[in-house]
């Protein structure tokens, strides 16, 4: 069970072909004719088998014909015909070639699959290759080199353009996969192997569409946890929707959420071909950078200058040397170097001084990675500083990047750098953008560790007011809630508003005038009109009764005028808002297809559509989260002190963001928002005005019915934590597991005896490897669960103070298996804690969550040699049986 159900199908033993009679090319696809090709072009490891279906279809030919993978390539009329063969001689996947299949014979086929028990990648695709293992079960031409990154692609042509890149640019392959449209693994399953894939050390995406957010969201969470992932994403549409009936849906369009779903799942963005081009190779070359600043060593300022500005308009910073290196490496240099902001070596740098320039600024704690720029010159020995960078790699542990500008004259030049894996580039920009891609990827690493629960820690919210105000809205067959329903549901929540008050006619709003006090503002109140400064609907800064009453009589006979069908309720009166010093801001939220709610943030005010400010980010949201939001905004740089005015009360602002994460976890209903304008300065917020879109609950994103299967992202599971009583005193916590626990969980592990480590992990290792703490600490609580038994414990420290502090000791773990209805768990417990029924207490937990995910049944793997295991195992109720595949374990089930 340890290994990923895929391996049938990217790393099988033993293969069948299923593409008709090599002998007679007429009677074959072109695909058939291109895998025919590509499997004599190199040898397979493992073994390879070639049916032909219309001549050797006989009971003993199909006795003899077991593999792991059968490749089918054979016309459309006949694959369901050899699907079914498939099944028949026990073959654990398959995989269709070719082009031009129907959706529904596509279904048919995934039909075919599930009903025979294997996984079918395609069709409409064009293969896959894994070049380490010499398979090329592919249409897209000659194998890939081996290499460490792993593609995966919704376009064949797209994919053999990228390989004919690769081979003359020296960047190998784990794996690469072609799919098509309608294919029956897909794109977030080859994710999901390629992160668990020792061999894959980088991923590239191609992507054209996403058929289930949830899916892909948790399989990228999961790549990019383990691996920097890297993705190009084509369709990109323009922002705004004529049908939205908010500002924030009028404004923000398909791909800015796109782009903020990336951030959140730890990936990064590239927006071009060639851009993809050029990150990769950098992720070729292993760099994992954990900064954004940049030294750059050149032997001339122009070129060293474009680098500089180029660095700047993407947010980079020039890393800029210590005294102490400067010191150390001005003798070294010409004496016309300038260590500045630019590491300028003049032209008469010679290779040395190159390679001592490149080191020192590697070794400097205040630069994160090094570009070297060299500018081809007469005489010039551009092969020379190559062959010195090329030297010098092998002692820098942070990305190295090369541009040797020029052509003919640096071509010998270059490929030293190829051959030595370093990122080469003709021109500035380019290196810097890859650079910039690359250390991206820290930047949204950040954002990935962040797990916030659906609520804050703020005062609980009234949800149910909330939600019957919105079934009191859909009762009556309308979507659009009127600015009072709007701020209730705010209020629900916490969020200060102005004090509103309907008036039905003119005389009702002179008395609520006169006993708010004036100034007051007068807004029309009407289910039928989107935006009131359409329609005139907006007064502000009246000073007097008779003011109230006459502007409430023109407002709603020039409504009446302008909009002649709109419903009219009366008129909002309200007291103005602080303004004079205050900021306008707009925080609102959208509903993507396919990534469902969506908040967003940026400046407000009646301007809003033309300024076009906007920030967005997936909920759910903390502190660190709602921070990072606005500091993406453009207004952000209004917030502090700004032509004179105090700085905001940020902690109020974020209060909000966080509030109206809650609101958007809690109720499903909501379809669009806008709080426009929220006015903030150094003593708070209030919101002014508020719009709100409702409609029933939208259909579910995740794999069973849940409270919050709308999100794309699954909340941490605070439902879950529960205190328990310890045998012979005290108590413990059983929890989710948080990216926070990480330390801790190692630290588990390692005080594990060694029988305890090799009964849970079959393995001698002492310590969990970087990459599998990472998997185990950061889960996607959609499609696994993992559960610690915390213990707190109190010592004495050397001043006398009581210190408090807390370990892990115990972890229960289940992981979904692909058939979406079982799972397969795992649970350890600290040597010191046997015996106390922590173990039961984990199971129990671990059972019950899995039953509220909707999984029927929870499986396992114990070791023969494993009594104490085994005997929980019945105490519990599990069957145990004999496990067919090795005869070392015992396989134990339970009926959930």
């Amino acid at each position: 069970m340890d290994k990923h159900y895929l391996t049938p199908l990217f790393a099988p033993q033993a293969i069948v072909v299923l593409a008709g009679n090599p002998d007679a090319p007429d009677s074959l696809t072109r695909e058939a004719r291109q895998l025919h090709q590509a499997l004599r072009g190199q040898r397979f490891q493992g073994t390879l088998s070639f049916l032909d279906v219309r001549t050797s279809g006989t009971l003993a030919d199909l006795a003899q014909a077991r593999a792991d993978l059968a490749i089918v390539a054979l016309p459309p009329a006949e694959i369901a015909q050899a699907l079914a063969l498939v099944g028949r001689i026990a073959c654990r996947a398959a995989l269709v070639l070719g082009t031009g299949i129907d959706a529904d014979l596509a279904t048919e086929l995934q039909r075919i699959a599930h009903r025979e028990g294997f996984h079918l990648m395609g069709p409409n695709g064009l293969g896959l290759q894994r070049p380490a293992l010499g398979l090329n079960a592919s249409a897209l031409g000659a194998l890939a080199a081996p290499g460490p990154l792993g593609l995966v692609a919704q376009s064949g042509a797209l994919t053999a353009a990228m390989l004919d890149w690769a081979r003359s640019n020296a960047v190998g392959f784990s794996s690469v996969v072609a799919l098509g449209p309608n294919p029956g693994v897909d794109i977030a399953q080859a994710l999901d192997f390629m992160a668990s894939d020792p061999a894959t050390h980088s991923i590239i995406l191609y992507l054209e569409g996403i058929l289930c957010a949830r899916r892909f969201m948790s399989a990228l969470r999961s790549a990019a946890n383990a691996k920097p992932v890297l993705v190009l994403k084509a369709g990109r549409r323009p922002a705004g929707n004529a049908a939205a009936q908010t500002h924030s849906g009028a404004i923000v369009g398909a791909d800015d959420v796109f782009d903020a779903a990336l951030r959140r799942a730890g990936a990064v963005r590239v927006r071009s071909f060639v851009e993809l081009f050029s990150a990769a190779k950098c992720l070729a070359s292993r760099y994992r950078p954990v900064g954004r600043r940049l030294a750059v060593v050149t032997n001339g300022g122009g070129p060293g200058v474009l680098a500089a500005d180029w660095a700047n308009e993407i947010g980079l910073e020039l890393g800029r040397l210590s005294d102490a290196t400067v010191a150390a490496l001005k003798p070294q240099l010409p004496a016309h170097a300038s260590l500045s902001e630019l590491i300028d070596l003049s032209e008469d740098a010679d290779a040395a001084q190159y390679r001592a320039a490149v080191e020192a600024a590697a070794r400097d704690r205040q630069v994160d990675g090094v570009l070297a720029i060299h500018s081809a010159k007469p005489g010039g020995a551009a092969d020379d500083v190559a062959q010195a960078l090329a030297a010098a790699k092998a002692g820098i542990a942070k990305p190295l990047l090369a541009c040797w500008m020029g052509d003919a004259s640096v071509g010998a030049a270059r490929q030293v750098l190829n051959a030595a894996a370093i990122p080469n580039f003709r021109t500035p920009e380019a290196a810097v953008g890859a650079f910039g891609n690359i250390a991206s990827f820290y930047q949204n690493q950040q954002l990935l560790q962040q797990t916030p629960a659906p609520l804050s820690t703020l005062a609980k919210p009234d949800i149910e007011a909330a939600r019957l105000v919105i079934e009191s809205v859909l009762a009556e067959r309308r979507k659009v809630l009127t600015e009072m329903e709007s701020k209730t549901l705010l209020s629900a929540f916490h969020i200060p508003i102005t004090q509103t008050t309907l008036a039905r006619n003119a005389n009702e709003a002179m008395m609520i005038a006169t006993q708010l006090g004036f100034p007051v503002a007068l807004k029309i109140d009407s289910p039928d009109i989107t935006h009131k400064s359409d329609v005139q609907g907006v007064a502000l800064n009246i000073m007097s009764g008779t003011a109230v009453r006459d502007s409430y009589q023109d407002m709603v006979e020039r409504v009446a005028r302008l909009q002649p069908g709109a419903r009219i309720h009366g008129v909002t009166v309200q007291k103005m808002a602080r303004a004079q010093r205050g900021r306008e801001i707009c925080i609102g939220m959208v509903t993507d297809d396919p990534f469902g709610p969506v908040i967003v943030f940026g400046a407000g005010g009646t301007m809003i559509e033309l300024i076009r400010d906007r920030a967005m980010e997936l909920p759910p949201l903390n502190q660190f989260l709602a921070r990072r939001l606005i500091e993406r905004a453009r207004v952000a740089e209004t917030l502090a002190e700004w032509r004179g005015a105090a700085p905001v009360d940020m902690e109020a602002l974020e209060r909000v963001l966080l509030r109206v994460s809650e609101m958007v976890c809690e109720l499903p209903q909501l379809r669009e928002m806008d709080i426009n304008p929220l006015i903030v300065d150094e003593n708070g917020v209030v919101a002014v005005d508020a719009r709100i879109v409702v409609d029933h609950a939208p259909q579910s994103l995740g794999t069973a019915g849940g409270s919050y299967d709308h999100l794309a992202i699954l909340p941490y599971p605070a439902r879950y934590e529960q205190q328990l009583p310890l045998r012979g005193g005290g108590e413990y916590t059983i929890r989710p597991i948080h990216p926070g626990d990480a330390q801790m969980l190692q630290t588990f592990v390692q005080a594990l005896s060694p029988e305890s480590r090799y009964f849970r992990y079959v393995s001698s290792m002492t310590q969990l490897p970087p990459g599998m703490l990472a998997r185990f600490a950061l889960i996607d609580y959609d499609r696994e669960m993992a559960l610690v038994a915390v213990l707190k414990q109190r010592s004495a420290a050397t001043d006398g103070s009581i210190v408090e502090t807390q370990r892990v000791i115990g972890v229960s773990r289940y992981v979904t298996n692909p058939d979406q209805t079982s799972c397969e768990f795992s649970l350890v417990v600290a040597d010191d804690m046997a015996g106390k029924g922590i173990g039961s207490r984990l199971m129990d937990a671990i059972m019950q969550v899995a039953r509220d995910k909707g999984l029927s049944e929870i499986q396992g793997l114990v070791l023969s040699v494993n009594p104490n295991m085994l005997k929980l195992m019945r105490s519990l109720g599990f069957s145990i049986k004999p496990f067919a595949e090795d005869p070392d374990f015992r396989l134990v089930t339970h009926a959930l």
